[in-house]
């Protein structure tokens, strides 16, 4: 009898080249048949999955139907224009600049995003940075729960637990940013006869990371069955520059340094890469544990995060309900 193999990183090894074709295949076929528009938009932010969409795209449609988008503000971290440039430039693609800055100005979100932060600390104000944090999950057992992180201009750090409302508010606002980028692809999208993609990866399309009808909103999502481990296994074989691959995963939202790991995921995207596919597979916490250096109740509170993820991003998945179907529509 052959001993079973042992659960470990293997399971997520795919043939890059092979992949890299199922996918320009994939998105070739949508443009012409389901979309019928003859190129892609790509909001480019310097990031691992932008840019592997972005490469992706090119290989797919050649580098004259595609057009990254750049779209920084003010609250940007210093290298993401820096890094958008350098993979616009391995892939040849056309771009357009748009600082989204004034417009976020003009609909209040700075300010909103200002009072908001204010319900939990008065002080904050010109000079102060902020970001949101998420409780970590191999801390112990209990429900999710936000703090704020704010440094003022000494930096000096402080951190407290959101109410509700402060949440609420502060992530009403800053998701004024994923939307108006978004409005700005799809004018670009319009103007070209060109479609959007979407760069979610199968972590952040799976768990809900995203804005509705912001990051959310795209035309295909050509990397959102991938896991993160294997978004960057693509990323060496589409040789793209390595300060786009060893950049930190990061929302990129707030002022002070923020990874997806203490905003969102509460775990390195390596670990619950395998934890998801884990879930996915019915492979038990003890032998995931055991790949990924956790103790089996820590896996077990992942996999319940993950279920809990799920049904309270449900939401943003759905397309807008109706109370009467249209058949004619459905019939098409």
């Amino acid at each position: 009898m052959t001993k079973p193999t042992p659960f470990s990183s293997d399971v997520l090894k795919i043939d890059a080249d092979q992949e890299i074709e199922r996918i320009a295949l994939g998105i070739r076929k949508i443009l012409s048949k389901q979309l019928k528009r003859r190129g892609l938009v790509v909001a480019v932010s310097g990031g691992i999955d932008s840019s592997v969409t972005l490469a992706l795209a090119v290989k797919a449609i050649g580098a004259d139907r595609v057009l990254a988008l750049l779209m920084p503000e003010r609250q940007s971290a210093p290298d993401t224009l820096k890094l958008s440039y350098k993979v616009v430039e391995c892939c040849r693609v056309s771009y357009r600049h748009e600082d989204i800055s004034s417009i976020l100005d003009a609909c209040g979100f700075y300010e909103r995003y200002d009072l908001a932060v204010r319900e939990v600390f008065p002080a904050y104000g010109k000079g102060w940075k902020s970001k949101i944090v998420i409780r970590n999950l191999l801390e112990g057992v209990g429900f999710n729960y936000f703090s704020l992180v704010v440094r003022d201009p000494e930096s000096n750090e402080s951190k407290k637990r959101l109410t509700l409302n402060a949440y609420l508010d502060i992530v009403a606002a800053t998701n004024f940013k994923q939307r108006i980028r978004k409005m700005m692809e799809y004018y670009y999208a319009d103007r070209n006869h060109y479609a959007v993609a979407g760069t979610p990866n199968r972590l952040e399309y799976d768990q809900g990371f995203f804005v509705k009808l912001g990051d959310g909103a795209a035309d295909v999502k050509p990397i959102a069955h991938l896991y993160k481990s294997q978004v960057y296994h693509l990323a060496a074989h589409l040789d793209l520059p390595n300060e786009n691959i060893q950049r930190p995963s990061t929302s990129d939202t707030y002022t002070l340094d923020q990874g997806q790991d203490e905003f969102y995921f509460s775990l390195p995207y390596d670990k619950l890469d395998l934890c998801l596919y884990g879930k996915n597979h019915g492979i038990p916490p003890k032998e995931v544990a055991t790949a990924v250096g956790l103790e089996t109740h820590q896996v077990e509170n992942i996999y319940a995060d993950i279920d809990i993820k799920r049904k309270t991003t449900r939401y943003l998945h759905l397309a807008a309900q109706l109370i009467e179907p249209i058949q004619e529509l459905n019939n098409m």
